[in-house]
């Protein structure tokens, strides 16, 4: 079953100003905020990427077709959701399409209710994304704010070090250790250890520290 979320917005992108005109009353009737576009061109110029949403595209357009379009967005590191509607398309474009990460491929003429339904589950995975991303950012700041030093706690912590261990590690004494630790957890605004583990692990935020050994 569709929902709309007013934080969103539905690009839709089609030549034919019939398609557009019809698909934006059926996609505002189920509370959605729609932006209509005649071109790639024009969406590109138009697009705002800090807008949670998701992008119907055309397939056959004059200029820069669709899957152009598609491929243009994901050299520019843009990632909303895509579904696709055509009219006049092959296989091969379908294939295209899902291989470059389309969310669906419709056939004109589709059922309202199936494109209803998709245009839903596209913004929620845009919105999800755009969170995480959101967490990983926040992360990475917070990982940025630590010294040398407590990276280097941080690594061990992770690693499973005892407080003694990473004592001999780093060759400082347990309350040393104990002192950074308390300021790793709170420069990275973590609960316990288990939600500064899944911090670390889940954001790869020790991806190009050297790794320590017992």
């Amino acid at each position: 079953m569709a929902f709309s979320n007013p934080n969103a917005v539905i690009y839709l992108v089609d030549d034919d100003f019939s398609i557009r005109d019809s698909l934006k009353i059926l996609i505002q009737s189920k509370g959605w905020s729609v932006n209509c576009f005649e071109s790639a061109e024009a969406f590109l110029a138009n697009y705002n990427p800090n807008q949670a949403g998701c992008l119907i595209l055309d397939v056959r357009m004059p200029l820069m077709s669709g899957l152009d379009l598609q491929e243009t967005l994901a050299t520019k590191g843009i990632f909303i959701p895509i579904i696709f509607i055509s009219g006049n398309s092959e296989i091969a474009d379908s294939a295209k399409a899902f291989r470059a990460g389309a969310l669906d491929f419709f056939e004109k003429p589709f059922e309202n209710q199936l494109l209803l339904d998709r245009i839903a589950e596209a913004v929620t995975k845009d919105m999800s994304y755009r969170d995480t991303l959101e967490e990983k950012t926040k992360a990475r700041q917070c990982y940025d704010s630590l010294t040398s030093r407590e990276k280097e706690v941080l690594q061990l912590v992770v690693s499973s070090y005892s407080t003694k261990e990473a004592a001999r590690a780093l060759d400082i004494s347990h309350r040393t250790i104990d002192a950074h630790r308390a300021r790793v957890m709170e420069k990275m605004q973590a609960n316990n250890l288990a939600s500064l583990v899944a911090m670390v692990m889940n954001f790869d935020l020790l991806k190009n520290q050297p790794s320590q050994t017992h």
